[in-house]
């Protein structure tokens, strides 16, 4: 059985995307309360994998996760993609007027702003977590309590649905990486067709210098499917630039390496990974029955 690490709690949209991932395997979930701990996790036991959100279209990057990808050592095996759905739950026997707080993770209460300006009454209340919020309402019976949380979450904990889609957006997506120890990279998802990477590199201090990078990436097919820059910390307007890269043919890419190499500073391949092709949606009532089977 694997072991996953996430941040958050059993029904958050780290739970999904890893049962997703996974599908037809049984998994054990390592719960952490932060990324910085699930990246703990998995230098402390190369057995370990984990998942990690990286960014969503809505709210942008998680910046800090590029970081501590960089700096851990981890590496990336995979990635997963999913449309994020958010509800207001509560206890069975609250409804509409009984409500006056609604808690959930702060990305998520920006994410249904409109929703809550509808309901001026309600009390927008921050907590760790969207599935979380829904835990916390189920074990202390907080009456008058609502959390914005997934579908699966209300189920998993027991409580009612109010309103589904609530969301500003409906095109809200957020994708998700598969991450391993270094050890274990080769052996954890065999038989994968690699056609997507992820690299970090800074630039020299040369005029044109990044532009030359993308012509030498164009030049061998490469399709650069995101770039991210972060400052470094202590030299001024120096900067990490984060870069996913897609390809049909392996050995271009591995030619696109060598001829950048000698153009950008330490650069550092974060993993090497087959591409997720579709979004998937938040399948949480299929999703419960099968952790069940699995108990």
């Amino acid at each position: 059985m694997k072991k996953i690490a996430i941040q958050g709690t059993k029904g958050s949209f780290h739970d999904i995307a890893a049962h997703q991932f996974f599908e037809g395997e049984p998994i054990e979930l390592i719960c952490c309360k932060t990324f910085e701990q699930v990246f703990e996790a998995i230098q402390q036991d190369a057995t370990v994998m984990g998942l990690v959100a990286i960014e969503n279209t809505i709210a942008g990057s998680l910046l800090h996760n590029y970081e501590l990808l960089r700096s851990s050592g981890v590496v990336v095996v995979g990635e997963h993609k999913l449309h994020i759905k958010h509800s207001i739950c509560c206890l069975a026997d609250d409804d509409w007027n009984s409500i006056h707080e609604v808690h959930s993770h702060p990305v998520a209460l920006a994410q249904c702003r409109k929703f809550l300006d509808l309901h001026s009454e309600f009390k927008a209340v921050v907590s760790e977590d969207t599935a979380g919020s829904a835990e916390e309402i189920a074990l202390r019976d907080k009456h008058g309590w609502a959390a914005i949380c997934s579908d699966y979450a209300a189920q998993l904990y027991g409580l009612k649905v109010l309103q589904e889609d609530i969301h500003d957006n409906k095109h809200n997506y957020t994708r998700f990486l598969v991450l391993s120890h270094s050890l274990q990279a080769p052996s954890m998802l065999p038989n994968i067709q690699i056609d997507k990477a992820s690299l970090v590199f800074s630039l020299l201090d040369e005029e044109g210098s990044l532009s030359k990078i993308l012509t030498i990436l164009s030049f061998y097919d490469i399709n650069l499917t995101k770039i991210q820059s972060l400052p470094i910390i202590g030299r001024e307007w120096e900067y990490m630039f984060y870069v996913d890269v897609a390809f049909a043919n392996p050995t271009r890419y591995r030619q696109s390496i060598d001829a950048i190499t000698p153009l950008v500073k330490n650069i550092k391949i974060l993993g090497e990974y087959e591409s997720c092709k579709k979004s998937h949606r938040d399948t949480g009532i299929l999703l419960q029955q099968k952790a069940e089977r699995n108990r």
